[in-house]
């Protein structure tokens, strides 16, 4: 292809030199972009700047984002590639632009809709308390009666974890027992009682 664009270059007309050069010149960008992304050198949008913490806290996906720097190569990869095609089909200059331009734009829009809904894909791993309530679970220390001191107890909620734990119960909890989460306090130490 390469032979082939060399050998015709100057027998081509103006707009068919004008699109094989935005169609080689950013397809070379799109592919480069391809592999950074395959070896993670892909930083479109990141910083480096702020709190960490309060970062992944309110981390809400990604924003719809038409113009960013992979759309804009996507654009003219396809701009280019749409616009040789429509002179290659003998359209004249000013239609195969329109085409071109237009299959660009509807390019930029699907890749803007992906990245968004990929955004929207984000799960929030903070462990939440109140999915414990009804759950059974083991005591793995002891938790002694009426909340006179904290023991804790292995519960499965988003995968097995020892929390702290009280009871209201007459009778101490040894080691061992099987107990069930009947409430949750100030989001963090569970509310046990024995199971019956």
């Amino acid at each position: 292809m390469t032979l082939f664009i060399l050998n015709d270059w100057a027998s081509m007309s103006l707009t068919a030199q004008f699109f094989w050069g935005i169609a080689i010149l950013f397809s070379v960008l799109f592919i480069l972009q391809l592999i950074s992304s395959f070896i993670g050198g892909d930083v479109d949008g990141m910083s480096a700047e702020g709190d960490a913490d309060v970062a992944v806290e309110g981390d809400m996906g990604i924003d719809f984002q038409f113009f960013s720097l992979k759309n804009l190569v996507a654009f003219f990869t396809i701009f280019g590639w749409t616009g040789i095609i429509c002179v290659g089909s003998n359209l004249s200059p000013l239609v195969s632009t329109l085409i071109a331009t237009l299959a660009g734009l509807i390019m930029m829009l699907i890749m803007a809709f992906i990245m968004y809904f990929m955004g929207k894909l984000t799960e929030d791993g903070s462990l939440k308390l109140k999915n414990a309530i009804g759950k059974s679970g083991m005591v793995y220390l002891p938790i002694p009666a009426k909340r006179a001191g904290m023991g804790q107890v292995q519960v499965q909620v988003q995968g097995l974890q020892t929390l702290d734990a009280y009871t209201d119960s007459d009778q101490d909890i040894p080691t061992g027992a099987l107990v069930e989460v009947v409430d949750v306090l100030n989001d963090q130490i569970l509310i046990v009682k024995p199971c019956v």
